[in-house]
């Protein structure tokens, strides 16, 4: 199977908020992200995304998706919408010493996000094969994603920075995964 990975375009957001699961606008036309990623893609596939506005929208402009929440960003409770200025160095070092498992209040760790990533990922490899998959969502489910489908240990998977609104291509095979090309 083919799996195209697809971040989002560009959020309406000024720099330095903290954002997660808050359902932002668009920075940038889904429609015209569509129009440059349809050249990437095949003529015909399967298309999800994440339930949130900015992958929702591009999503939409690439076809009728089918909507998971399981690929909605990390939720940092208490701490969306705020300014990290605002959240605290205290509290920002204590995410920084357990990147995996700190949750913000209200909020989940990393951890828990990739486990509903990857039980997305589990029922689509359980489903009748397509032959090629779209998922447009978020940086942190589209790391756990490819991370996991890679072999790489969790520990290394902030190191995979999809860009906004660019695309990744994963084949998926019984023997492993190729990572074909990555931010196109």
């Amino acid at each position: 199977m083919e799996l195209y990975l697809i971040r989002h375009p560009r959020p309406a957001v000024a720099p330095g908020i903290c954002y997660g699961q808050t359902d932002l606008g668009l920075a940038e036309s889904a429609a015209a992200v569509a129009e440059r990623l349809r050249p990437l893609l095949p003529q015909d596939f399967a298309l999800y995304a994440s339930p949130l506005a900015r992958a929702r929208l591009l999503a939409e402009a690439l076809g009728t998706p089918q909507l998971d929440p399981r690929l909605k960003e990390i939720h940092f409770g208490d701490w969306e919408g705020r300014s990290f200025d605002d959240i605290g160095q205290a509290a920002l070092d204590a995410w920084v010493a357990e990147p995996l498992d700190f949750a913000p209040p209200g909020g989940e760790s990393p951890r828990r996000m990739a486990a509903r990533a990857l039980d997305f990922l589990a029922d689509l490899r359980a489903a009748p094969p397509a032959p090629a998959v779209v998922v447009v969502a978020h940086g942190g489910p589209l790391r756990a994603l490819a991370g996991q489908l890679l072999g790489l240990p969790p520990e290394h998977w902030l190191g995979l920075d999809f860009a906004c609104g660019e695309a990744t291509r994963l084949d998926l095979h019984d023997w492993g995964t190729v990572l074909r090309w990555f931010n196109r």
